[in-house]
């Protein structure tokens, strides 16, 4: 067994913020990081540029919201848009997240946390919900 030590990022884009979550060294389970705010996509790349920084990221995996058949609507490219810049610098692929948000809504209702005021919660839970299945479906 190839053990492997570089770590994945997980994003769930919006218009106004980013969830943050990051994998483990051996690429198992994610975790929460935080929030990228979104007032531009230049200070949104410098900030997840410092995260994959600090972590050795090579690889982030994008959620992208797929419409029920598939298809890419816009919240879909709007996300797919986002991430390209980030192909010249990291291995980026894309992950259907078509439901993450409701899930993660469900979680923190679960844990008694109080979202409605916060999105910010939801979109950190989301990116870790996203990752988290990417890593499960990824597995060697």
């Amino acid at each position: 067994m190839s053990q492997k030590l570089e770590r994945i990022l997980g994003l769930d884009v919006g218009t106004k913020r980013i969830g943050v979550a990051i994998s483990d060294p051996l690429r198992v389970f994610s975790r929460e990081v935080g929030l990228v705010l979104r007032t531009s996509d230049e200070s949104a790349y410098f900030e997840i540029k410092k995260i994959c920084d600090e972590y050795g990221v090579l690889e982030i995996v994008v959620g992208v919201p797929y419409n029920d058949d598939g298809s890419v609507g816009s919240q879909a490219q709007n996300c797919i848009d986002f991430a390209k810049p980030l192909e010249s610098f990291y291995k980026v692929s894309y992950y259907d997240e078509r439901f993450s948000s409701q899930s993660a809504e469900e979680l923190l209702r679960k844990e008694g946390k109080k979202y409605t005021k916060n999105k910010g919660l939801v979109d950190i839970k989301s990116a870790c919900l996203i990752l988290q299945d990417y890593l499960s479906s990824h597995t060697d």
